[in-house]
């Protein structure tokens, strides 16, 4: 089966880079490999639905120019399709004075990267907009917004069905071979000719690039979100999204409130370090990755630097009580009675051999195969932008 493009992986931003590839080069014949029974079945299916502003990137970087292009990008596909989306806008918030320096710093980031009518605000305007949450200080972003990215993911399918394009699921990638001519493509299920192969394998695309690419620098190393749900009786606690101050020292977010656009309200996530490329329970336990991931340096290292917080992670992990009190920090009076536990996600992150995270998208070409090998969040608001970027690369 010979074909001019073969995409692995039929994530968001896999199907995307279809629809983009397409619009710039109509008459290409593009096929899809997935491993999976169907699309969306990991990142995409399980992130928290947020149209990110981009406010927190650092400014020039893949991630804060895909953020802001795929943001616009994004709203205007929502609208052309009746995705529904709303922009409840979110709010940043200081709760001590040693973390005012920093809010400060994202504000000023956010600036540079071009985002209008960033608002400042007191305690008091922040009980204006959040009666419910305590804070000192904060910025309020209006531009962010909340969909639901698996019927975005869906919508880009039904739009690559209509102009050709075929899908092969339950076939893995078991070899690459990227020749002068060609890619050979070996899976579990049979082989395939493509002129060029755009790895989209999210969780596993580090050994999809480590196939073709030699002394790759970095590995996909798995992190665990684990979320609580707000009780019906208490999502009139929250009216939008509410974020914390991300602790300099650590490399995530902090959990945060993040209303959903089906009516709910999502608390975390927490970041666990998971027992497996698709450890999406504590029971999941795939052990020859989880000795993969125990002997890397990267992770070592890692672990070494921010030990205390993430022991505080897997304390919050097993301990409902724990979580509680690290969302009353925002919202004093949430108590245990208002949440349930809710969804988990997996956070595929790339680790550089020294312990620092790629903190940015990276993307990687080697002769016929263009490797997207670090897309974690704002990965899903940007996929439409990353697509543009990959097809400009073609």
């Amino acid at each position: 089966m010979k074909y001019d493009i073969a995409i692995v992986g039929a994530g968001i931003v896999g199907l995307a880079t279809g629809l983009q590839v397409l619009k710039k080069s109509p008459d290409l014949k593009i096929c899809f490999i997935e491993k999976e029974s169907t699309i969306a079945q990991h990142q995409t299916g399980h992130n928290s639905g947020v149209i990110h502003s981009g406010i927190y990137y650092k400014p020039g970087s893949l991630k804060a120019l895909n953020c802001k292009r795929g943001y616009d990008l994004m709203l205007e596909f929502v609208r052309a399709y009746d995705i529904p989306y709303e922009l409840c806008g979110k709010i940043i918030v200081a709760t001590e004075e040693k973390e005012l320096l920093g809010l400060d710093d994202i504000y000023k980031r956010g600036i540079e990267n071009g985002l209008k009518d960033l608002e400042l605000l007191s305690s008091q305007e922040i009980k204006g907009i959040e009666p419910y949450v305590s804070g000192i200080k904060a910025i309020r972003v209006p531009q962010t917004g909340i969909t639901d990215y698996k019927l975005v993911a869906r919508k880009y399918k039904e739009l690559l069905d209509t102009r050709g394009v075929d899908f092969f699921f339950e076939h893995k990638v078991i070899d690459l071979d990227n020749g002068d001519r060609s890619v050979t493509i070996r899976t579990n299920k049979g082989e395939f000719q493509s002129d060029k192969v755009i790895n989209c394998g999210g969780l596993y695309s580090d050994k999809l690039a480590r196939i073709t690419v030699d002394d790759l620098e970095y590995k996909i190393v798995p992190f665990r979100g684990e979320y609580y749900h707000l009780k019906p009786n208490a999502n009139h606690l929250i009216k939008g999204l509410i974020y914390p101050v991300p602790d300099p020292s650590f490399p995530f977010l902090g959990v945060h409130f993040t209303k959903t656009i089906q009516g709910g309200v999502k608390c975390g996530p927490n970041a666990v370090f998971a027992l497996g490329r698709e450890g999406y329970q504590k029971s999941n336990i795939n052990v020859s990755e989880l000795f993969e991931s125990l002997t890397y340096s990267g992770f070592l290292s890692l672990a070494m630097k921010h030990w205390k917080a993430g022991c505080m992670e897997m304390h919050r992990s097993f301990s409902r009580k724990a979580y509680v009190e690290s969302l009353q920090k925002l919202i004093p009076s949430i108590t245990g009675d208002d949440v349930l536990p809710g969804l988990t996600g997996v956070r595929a992150q790339a680790i550089k051999k020294d312990g620092s995270m790629v903190d940015d998208f990276l993307i990687l070409h080697n002769k016929r195969i263009i490797n997207i090998c670090n897309a974690p969040s704002p990965a899903a608001t940007a996929s439409l932008a990353i697509g543009e970027h990959v097809a400009s690369i073609i």
